[in-house]
């Protein structure tokens, strides 16, 4: 499913508006926190706050960074 939007100002700051197809298709509501994160070829994966989710990130995060020399060389 591919849904378009576009970046529009919000004050001093962007943001896009998601589509009522795009809520239902995160099964999230009004008010809902999500998590954006970072994904190959200069895209982002969009996930709906499930329990313990942050925590996880923060520690592959963690890892990510001490680990940076070793990961860039597991990628070539």
């Amino acid at each position: 499913m591919a849904i378009k939007t576009k970046v529009r100002k919000i004050g001093n700051s962007y943001g896009i508006v998601l589509p009522k197809e795009a809520l239902q298709a995160l099964k999230v509501e009004e008010g809902a926190t999500l998590f954006l994160t970072e994904a190959p070829h200069h895209t982002l994966n969009i996930n709906p706050e499930q329990p313990g989710f942050g925590e996880k990130m923060e520690v592959v995060e963690n890892l990510v960074q001490r680990y940076r020399n070793t990961l860039r060389e597991l990628a070539k």
